[in-house]
């Protein structure tokens, strides 16, 4: 029904400077993480030159699913959301409890909605150009949102993917309508707020 470029979600904050790297057997990592005053005041929308790799990608994937003359596959884009883009950026890498983050974001509130504002105009502008490569729908997937308690999920995971999506491209540039779709997994607690954002799927 639809193809989807999974490309890794830390590259866009490895394009904000924080080091990614794989070592086998442990996930990613960061060289840098992000958990006091001085790193989250370093941190930027990261120029998507840096990131023109996965929108060549986007490129050669989509012609390749139009070669037959029809275009009948769509291709999907891809994003991690702010949030979860947050909680390997503070962690550092892959976590089991989230203790760094949620001590972040119940000790020091402002610096998690600084962390998170940047992320949600970088995810933004990632998938927007995408859409320029030719993604015929763009998805922002909430993998650690299930580890918020209620409350905190609508305020720093819910309100920032709305950020996100108030932002994001509705058309392509030949004219074609986008569809935007959001995934949050184990919160089906609360699809009623998630029916609220203002996206399609």
């Amino acid at each position: 029904d639809a193809a989807i470029l999974f490309s890794d979600i830390l590259t866009v904050p490895d394009a904000m400077g924080l080091g990614l790297s794989f070592a086998q057997g442990e996930g990613p990592r960061f060289a840098k993480n992000v958990r006091n005053e001085a790193a989250v005041a370093e941190l930027a929308v990261p120029d998507m030159a840096k990131l023109q790799y996965v929108f060549d990608a986007v490129s050669s994937i989509r012609k390749a699913l139009t070669q037959d003359g029809k275009g009948r596959v769509p291709l999907i884009g891809f994003s991690g959301s702010p949030w979860t883009l947050a909680c390997y950026m503070v962690e550092g890498a892959g976590s089991d409890d989230y203790r760094h983050v949620k001590t972040l974001m119940y000790s020091r509130p402002d610096l998690m909605h600084r962390i998170l504002a940047v992320n949600a105009d970088s995810v933004a502008a990632y998938l927007n150009a995408q859409i320029d490569a030719g993604a015929q729908a763009v998805m922002i997937f909430d993998s650690w949102g299930g580890v918020l308690a209620d409350g905190a999920f609508q305020q720093f995971s819910l309100a920032y993917t709305a950020r996100v999506l108030a932002q994001l491209k509705r058309l392509s540039p030949n004219g074609e309508a986008i569809a935007r779709i959001f995934f949050t997994q184990g919160r089906g607690l609360w699809l009623n707020d998630m029916a609220s954002l203002d996206c399609e799927v």
